[in-house]
């Protein structure tokens, strides 16, 4: 391992509280969330953190000359070599400040992005995030890119005469764009064909969703019983993992893990990451989980709830509210939270760290998934042993009678099953 592979960046993170802005939120619970964004990165050491009041952004520096002296001690003092931003920054603004301050700057998107890519395990999941940041960095073309720079060859007779380098960059990032939705295409068939053999095995899809750290992987982990990912950190999941289990010894599922949603997720990232979340758009069930004991999760949920309209999820996909972490709330708050969920069936209170709960949850599930089966009287000639065969290895047969014709079976299955049992 390197030298670069072991330096610890020294990172201050600043959440800009725009009084300007109808939609802002809470600046110290925004400020934690960045704080915790930031801990998801390797390599990185948060060394100190400010909320920074400002009327309005100013359109050169984002802040002020007077704040922007004041964080400039801080930074020294601290020895800070990269600022993160808990918001937008321009490309003016951010090319001014990293001046002003001698640091390297990311904005939230710019954080995000470094997360993505630093998470992104299957092929699809590299070239969406590829996508994304090729997208983010032709907005910023301030700079030159220098690898882009190597990779066109250095005679200079792309462009023509005249073509600037940012020009130059800009055609580059765009002739990558195109190269990576052919490959992303390619990719999205490939997992086409691994949904058609799927709905050959009809297992019904249930995807776990929710905000970032809400404890999907942890729940994923306590049913399949899979080495997923599971740390306190946020993104610890990125790309879906998928596993094939039996709940309560015989409904078969197939359980998504997703990655977690956060709230402004910008918009070209959601886009870009709509391929990976594609399972939850296939979903019978769809189960959110969230974080009940974070002090804002009323807001997660709701930004859970945006992202996946924003995505296409509609109101026909059946959904089950999983409020986790009840191990940790006071009692007041706990008997509250059973309370709530007792009273309600779509809540379900569990804590996937202490198994609490989840003979409940389980049970939400197979009652929503089964709802949807119905009951079918079938005849089949004595010549479909093997179609036959099928019906029982599934536990679809409910009643059966034979006469000289064949045999009449009563069948009870979901439209799946049906059209699984109509292509064998």
């Amino acid at each position: 391992m390197n030298e670069h592979d072991t330096h610890v960046t020294r990172a201050w993170v600043l959440h800009p509280d725009i009084k300007s802005d109808r939609d802002r939120r809470d600046a110290l619970a925004a400020l934690d969330e960045a704080v915790a964004l930031a801990a998801a990165l390797p390599n990185l050491e948060v060394v100190g953190s400010t909320v920074v009041p400002l009327p309005k952004p100013h359109a050169g520096r984002l802040f002020g000359s007077g704040k922007i002296a004041e964080l400039k001690a801080q930074l020294e003092e601290a020895e800070a070599e990269l600022v993160l931003v808990d918001g937008p920054v321009t490309p003016v603004q951010q090319r001014n400040l990293e001046k002003d301050w001698n640091v390297k700057l990311l904005d939230r998107t710019g954080l995000i992005l470094e997360i993505f890519s630093d998470r992104a395990a299957t092929r699809e999941g590299v070239l969406q995030v590829e996508m994304a940041a090729l997208s983010y960095q032709r907005t910023r073309l301030v700079r030159a890119w220098t690898h882009l720079e190597r990779q066109r060859g250095g005679l200079g007779f792309v462009g023509g005469p005249g073509e600037t380098q940012i020009e130059a960059d800009r055609r580059a990032i765009d002739d990558q764009l195109v190269r990576i939705r052919r490959q992303i295409d390619k990719v999205s068939k490939t997992r086409g064909l691994h949904r058609a053999a799927r709905a050959k095995v009809p297992f019904p899809i249930v995807a776990l969703v929710g905000y970032t750290n809400a404890g999907k992987s942890t729940l994923f982990n306590r049913l399949t019983g899979a080495e997923v990912m599971a740390k306190d950190m946020l993104f610890a999941t990125l790309d879906p993992t998928m596993r094939a289990v039996r709940l309560d010894g015989r409904l078969d599922v197939i359980l998504s893990d997703t990655v977690g949603f956060i709230s402004d997720l910008p918009t070209e990232l959601v886009a870009a990451f709509r391929a990976t979340l594609e399972e939850v758009l296939a979903a019978d069930l769809i189960v959110h989980v969230r974080d009940i004991h974070h002090a804002n999760t009323a807001e997660q949920a709701e930004d859970v709830r945006s992202i996946l309209k924003a995505l296409g999820v509609g109101e026909e996909t059946p959904q089950l509210e999983v409020w986790n972490k009840v191990d940790l709330l006071e009692d007041e708050a706990r008997e509250a939270a059973l309370n709530r969920s007792g009273r309600d069936d779509n809540i379900i209170s569990v804590s996937a760290l202490t198994g609490e709960g989840l003979p409940d949850f389980l049970a939400a599930v197979m009652q929503r998934l089964e709802v949807e089966k119905r009951t079918e009287q079938l005849h089949l000639g004595y010549d479909d042993g093997k179609r036959r065969a099928w019906l029982f290895q599934k536990g679809l047969v409910e009643a059966e009678s034979e006469s000289e014709a064949g045999f009449d079976l009563t069948v009870r299955w979901s439209a799946q099953e049906a059209l699984a049992f109509g292509r064998l």
